[in-house]
């Protein structure tokens, strides 16, 4: 009897797969509805930002070089407007509370 095969033969596409391609980060934008404004989300894979670092809106956190997230901006936004996003946060921004902001002297973390 011959060892089971792992790895899908040349050719096949799964339709689970075939989904997902979509939504890999470094792939092309959508527009979702939020706030009652349209949103573009565009996924970053975050390796073409070497030593650039994001703080995160939803969270508060920094998000390191190299690491994928996605930007967000208002359809009637500019260029300033873009924000970046942890993938779980941005998922998770109609399950939060208010954003408690911090006060200019307050750390950072």
């Amino acid at each position: 009897m011959s060892p089971r095969r792992n790895r899908p033969r040349g050719g096949e596409i799964f339709p689970e797969r075939g989904a997902e391609q979509g939504i890999r980060y470094g792939g092309g934008g959508r527009v979702e509805e939020w706030r009652g404004e349209e949103w573009s989300v565009r996924p970053v894979s975050g390796a073409s930002a070497a030593g650039k670092r994001y703080r995160c809106p939803g969270c508060d956190q920094e998000i390191p070089p190299g690491v994928p997230h996605l930007v967000a901006w208002s359809e009637y936004g500019g260029i300033d407007d873009r924000r970046h996003w942890h993938k779980a946060c941005w998922n998770a921004k109609d399950r939060r509370t208010t954003q408690v902001q911090r006060s200019r002297n307050a750390p950072r973390y």
